[in-house]
């Protein structure tokens, strides 16, 4: 008799972000097409694994482009990509308001390594200081803080704060279980856990 399958599973990690993302206002979907983006209209898709470096995972990148909302404001939210242009520098400024925010939000629940950008910009977010919205001559940092105040409000409160501390708690006890992948070369994300 063949046996069929009554579930599916899904990652715990995947599943937090995926609901956060959802409470906001967007369904996620995954595609090879894309690094991440949205639509305007609700969409936010995001690269499928095999596009992925080996240190992303799906909430990182979903809490990524909720801070690009964050930084742009509730407006940006009906507008493709926030309104921004990743192919130009025109809103770098606006990328480093992001990675200030993103900081300043993982810090307060030690996720601020566990969940730290990929991409070319980590240099800038690796440097940044220990308070992320100091006042540091950096123009970001007033975007970043504009940003800090909409986090408290809907449609991104209470879910972003929710989802990070239901983070914290996973990978806190996968950390204490010492989990890691046998197969794996380099430690697993968790092991930046800040406790």
């Amino acid at each position: 008799m063949e046996r069929r399958p009554q579930h599916t599973y899904l990652d715990p990690l995947d599943a937090i972000w995926l609901t956060v993302a959802d409470r906001i206002g967007f369904r996620v979907e995954r595609s090879a097409e894309v690094y991440a983006s949205t639509d305007g209209k609700g969409v936010m898709t995001i690269g499928d694994p095999t596009t992925l470096d080996p240190d992303d995972c799906l909430a990182q990148m979903i809490l990524h482009e909720l801070c690009h909302s964050l930084i742009e404001g509730a407006g940006s939210l009906a507008v493709p990509d926030f309104g921004l242009d990743n192919e130009t520098e025109r809103d770098l400024v606006r990328e480093h308001a992001c990675l200030r925010l993103q900081a300043w939000l993982t810090e307060k629940h030690g996720l601020r390594r566990v969940l730290a950008p990929t991409t070319d910009f980590r240099s800038y977010y690796d440097e940044l200081p220990e308070d992320p919205l100091a006042d540091d001559g950096d123009p970001a940092t007033r975007a970043a803080k504009l940003g800090a105040e909409r986090s408290e409000e809907p449609p991104w409160a209470p879910h972003l704060r929710e989802g990070l501390e239901a983070t914290a708690k996973v990978l806190e006890v996968a950390s204490q279980l010492g989990a890691e992948d046998p197969k794996a070369t380099n430690p697993p994300i968790w092991s930046e856990l800040k406790h």
